[in-house]
This record gives C-alpha cells, structure tokens and sequence, in this order.
C-alpha cells in the first residue's frame, strides 16, 4: 500500500475501517470492516455508485454486524491494527482496477471493486446477497466517472489561442534588446521596449495605423535620441 497514489478520501475510509474493527473489538481489518468505511465515509465515488444500483447502505451496515460477532480484542484503532489476507488482497485488486481504468491514483471506486473482486470476503458476500456484482459496479463506476469528467471538462473555458507577433512587433523587440545591450542595462524595461518600437516605426508602410502613430510621435518630440538620451540620464520621461 505504501508509495501509492491513494486519495485522501481512500486514507480516510481505511482509517475508519479501522475504527470499525477496533469499535467490534476485532484484531484485524477484514473486507467487512473497509466496507463499513466506504459506507460511513459516504462522499466518494464508491458509496455514490452503491447507491445508484438501489443499494440500502444502513441495510448493508446492519447486514455486516449480524454476520460477524463482537471480538474480545481491546478497541484501539491505531495504524498497527493488521489488515487479514482478504483486505490485503482488496487493496491489490483496487490498485490494479485503477491501472486498468489508466487512473494515476486509488479512489473508493476502486476500493469498491477491491471489495467486491475479493469474493470469499464478508465484504463481498453481502453485496452479492444486495445484488451487486463486479460487472454492474464497474458499469456504473465508469458512467459516474464519465459524467464527472465530461462536466469538468465542459467547466474548464478553451485554452485561448495564442496571438501571433507581426514581424514589426518581433524587430521592434530584437532591437530592444539590442538597444539594452548598448546602455549595458541590467533588465528590459518599458523604455527600452519604447525605443525599439520607436526605431521600427518609420520603416512601416505609409498609410498603416503605424506609419500614423510614427508621426503622431515625432510630433510630440518623441525620438529614439531623446528616448537614449532620457535613459541614460535616468530623468522621468
């Protein structure tokens, strides 16, 4: 189990597994007990899928505690409490239904089908006798997933497409640097990125919204010489 990806709501329903154990006075964690941690845990995807397919969960719980008897072991349900060979086995079977629904980690759907794949399990003897097998709980697993993705899927806004740079805009940045190297600048700043678009300016076609603004820019006394010259003074433009 360790150094898998198991979600925190798998490590929650396996610590109340144990608690389930310790609260029956048992010495180990068996199918029955992680089953009573998926049904009290009762938000993930495991317990959503057993109530899809009609499943009574306190009729489950009720079911589990007639079938096993109180331990006499004392009710501790520390991280040393032993898992049987059967719930060992139901977190390898969970583990390899999440490998082949290609998931990069264990949920309780996969706990779930754990339960249910370990047959001679308490576990998976009630399901049964609720009328759950394997096959109906991972057609279900796989619509409950199916919808939760396509939503998420539809929540998530398109990637914006990237906005292409005019060649203008490429060598006024080319020039910008080139004009940073020049002043020994330590960054690329605003002003510098000015004095490229200045220098590439006037060589824009004439009539083009560029062309306009190059005069507009003149006009105000705006140069690429004033600009270096601001710069290198450090003054406020």
């Amino acid at each position: 189990m360790n150094g898998y990806n198991f979600t925190d709501r798998v490590r929650r329903v396996l610590q109340m597994a144990r608690e389930e154990a310790a609260r029956l006075h048992h010495e180990h964690v068996g199918t029955e007990h992680i089953l009573l941690g998926l049904i009290r845990e009762g938000e993930g995807v495991g317990a959503a899928v057993l109530i899809n397919l009609t499943v009574d969960l306190e009729e489950i719980s009720q079911r589990i505690e007639e079938m096993v008897k109180q331990g006499k072991a004392a009710a501790s349900a520390g991280p040393d409490l032993p898992y049987t060979s059967r719930a060992k086995k139901v977190l390898e079977f969970a583990m390899s239904e999440a490998r082949e629904l290609n998931d990069t980690y264990v949920g309780t759907e996969h706990l779930l089908l754990g339960v249910l794949r370990e047959e001679k399990g308490i576990g998976a003897q009630v399901l049964r006798e609720a009328g759950v097998t394997v096959e109906a709980a991972r057609s279900e697993v796989l619509r409950v997933l199916g919808t939760q993705r396509s939503e998420a899927s539809s929540a998530t806004p398109p990637a914006t497409p990237p906005i292409p740079y005019t060649p203008d805009a490429r060598a006024s940045l080319q020039l910008a640097l080139q004009e940073a190297r020049g002043l020994k600048a330590a960054s690329l700043g605003p002003e510098l990125l000015l004095l490229g678009v200045l220098r590439v300016l006037p060589t824009t076609p004439a009539g083009s919204a560029s062309a306009t603004l190059a005069t507009l820019l003149n006009a105000a006394g705006l140069t690429p010489e004033r600009v270096r010259e601001v710069i290198t003074r450090g003054d406020q433009a």
